[in-house]
């Protein structure tokens, strides 16, 4: 088996098939491992140079107040502000991040993975909802803090038997994603979630807005053309979902998603031409949702 074959087949053991609310079966790749800790790395090198660029900033403020007369009530603020921030920065930067539209931080971004909502016993997901991604990141304190601080301190003595248990307990969370199929960690498992892979990759030009607003189709002529109420229908999600339906082109899943709007926005479908009214509508409905942002408006999804 040559290194193409290898790489193809380590992709199909991880290749997963989601159905979404609407009932679509879309294909997605369950994250590598060696992807994840990559991601991990990067978001805590980045954090950490962005705390310490902070905390060497507000040094820099923070000195020549201390010696000032009645400069102690300044630093001391200072002080609460910094620990603040450390806070925040250091419980907040993951959440943050994975509670946007995008579902992943800097480094998941940078190596092309996301977190998503995983699928229950019968293969349909949700989206992912926000208790999801606080519960999975507040378990990272529990599977890599709080043991880690007493790892470092067994080399000493310092921590005893505490020490060894927690290097025994750290092993455990370390290792939980290489003894399941889904690379899940235990956070994952406690939240629902799981993580896939994003891929880079481009609409084709049919799809942009400035080619495909029109609605003009190429088969047979007609111009499709939706109304503010029709396309206040659905959200940035479904965009997304849209969006993957029109990639994959896969004729069934067009057919279904076609059915399912038209029905949604009281048309009449036809058949023969689902491309163009995709293409249409996803053009038109993008458009949409980005003049709303202009104005701080955000639809993340038909519930909104």
């Amino acid at each position: 088996m040559n290194m193409r074959d290898r790489q193809s087949a380590f992709i199909a053991r991880r290749q997963r098939t989601v159905l979404t609310p609407e009932g679509l079966a879309l294909p997605f790749i369950v994250g590598s491992r060696s992807a994840r800790i990559g991601a991990l790395i990067l978001d805590y090198l980045i954090l950490l140079v962005g705390t310490v660029a902070v905390t060497i900033a507000m040094a820099y403020i923070g000195l020549p107040l201390r010696e000032m007369e009645g400069g102690d009530g300044a630093g001391e603020f200072l002080a609460v502000l910094w620990t603040i921030f450390w806070f925040i920065a250091w419980n907040g930067y993951f959440m943050a991040f994975e509670l946007g539209p995008r579902g992943a931080t800097p480094g998941k971004r940078i190596v092309g993975i996301r977190v998503a909502a995983r699928p229950n016993a019968a293969g349909s997901a949700g989206r992912l909802t926000p208790e999801a991604v606080i519960a999975r990141n507040l378990l990272r304190d529990i599977e890599l803090f709080m043991p880690l601080i007493l790892v470092l301190m067994a080399p000493s003595g310092a921590g005893g038997p505490a020490a060894m248990a927690a290097t025994a307990w750290f092993l455990i969370f370390a290792l939980f994603p290489f003894f399941n199929r889904d690379a899940l960690r235990a956070g994952d498992l406690i939240a629902g979630t799981w993580v896939v892979e994003a891929p880079r990759t481009k609409l084709a030009r049919a799809l942009s807005v400035e080619g495909g607003a029109h609605g003009a189709s190429e088969v047979t002529g007609a111009t499709y053309r939706f109304g503010d109420e029709e396309l206040s229908i659905y959200g940035e999600y479904e965009l997304q979902t849209l969006e993957r339906v029109l990639r994959d082109n896969q004729a069934e899943a067009m057919e279904a998603v076609h059915a399912a709007i038209c029905r949604k926005i009281g048309w009449t479908p036809g058949a023969g031409d689902e491309r163009a009214f995709l293409e249409a509508f996803y053009a038109q409905l993008r458009a949409r949702l980005e003049n709303d942002m202009r104005f701080g408006r955000r639809k993340a999804d038909k519930f909104s």
